[in-house]
């Protein structure tokens, strides 16, 4: 049964701590909403929020550049070398330059996934310093 008093995300729980296994858990919700939160019809791509938002212009850039960057933040509030952070940035970066171009922007979305590729990140990093925060995946 979830608990009331944490916030939920698509049907899912999410932890408020500032351990290493709460922002882990945010991080998945988060690469999940905004990568592969949907399937296209007939097909079987994943989609998320991240393609659908970036249909609208300027301002679906600035949302999904902030969505982005949150995991950014995370990463920094877990203690991820600065050259990792840089890295996270720079992949939001080339998503949001690529995505501001139309038509091209969309589809680019769709291919490179920067929420997913900084997730990988933030997961080595967890599974290396915090191994306790690892969950096998079945």
């Amino acid at each position: 049964m979830p608990n009331p008093n944490q916030p939920q995300v698509v049907g899912i729980s999410l932890p408020t701590g500032t351990d290493a296994q709460s922002i882990r858990q945010r991080v998945e919700a988060m690469e999940m909403l905004l990568e592969r939160s949907f399937k296209v019809p007939g097909t079987n791509i994943p989609i998320g929020l991240d393609a659908i938002i970036g249909l609208v212009p300027v301002l679906g850039d600035i949302v999904t550049t902030a969505l982005g960057a949150y995991m950014v933040w995370e990463a920094r509030n877990l203690g991820l070398p600065k050259w990792k952070l840089w890295r996270m940035a720079g992949n939001v970066a080339l998503d949001t330059a690529v995505g501001a171009v139309p038509v091209v922007g969309d589809a680019a979305d769709v291919l490179f996934r920067s929420n997913t590729r900084n997730l990988r990140i933030i997961k080595k990093h967890l599974d290396k310093h915090h191994p306790e925060t690892r969950i096998i995946e079945g």
